[in-house]
């Protein structure tokens, strides 16, 4: 593929067209035969939007419509860092009721949190791998025509 080509009218069509259809910006690419930031650029010249279709109301706080990173997290290990502190904190005579109703939810939450933490990097690896997909998919049906 050649460093750098003019963009023709079909090229710009094409660009318009896959993202109104909600297409990904890799996916754009790819069809484009171009690298995501020359997309980027040019839709940014053209005030052309690349808005991905939103997901289900059950499952708006996917990585990808939430635009959540890793390093915003607090670690599993964090987490169990947690639960430690307010175990060890458990044992200690003398606690009222309401330091054990806050340390128990503490030991809730940090559970949860572990399976939720499990799930996100699941679900992580799972959209990273339909994009691969998708691009994939564009490059053999452009190649194909």
């Amino acid at each position: 593929m050649p460093k750098w080509r003019r963009w023709t009218n079909k090229d710009l069509e094409l660009l318009k067209q896959l993202a109104k259809e909600g297409k990904k910006w890799e996916v754009i690419a790819a069809e484009l035969g171009r690298s995501v930031e020359a997309v980027q650029k040019k839709a940014r010249r053209l005030g052309v939007d690349v808005v991905v279709y939103p997901p289900p109301p059950s499952l708006q706080t996917t990585t990808t419509s939430a635009k959540l990173e890793t390093k915003e997290l607090i670690t599993v290990q964090r987490a169990l860092e947690i639960l430690a502190a307010a175990l060890e904190k458990s044992v200690k005579p003398g606690l009222d009721s309401i330091e054990i109703q806050r340390l128990n939810a503490v030991s809730t939450l940090a559970r949860t949190y572990e399976n939720l933490f499990a799930r996100f990097m699941q679900y992580r690896e799972i959209e990273k791998r339909v994009v691969e997909l998708e691009v994939k998919y564009a490059r053999l049906a452009k190649e194909k025509t």
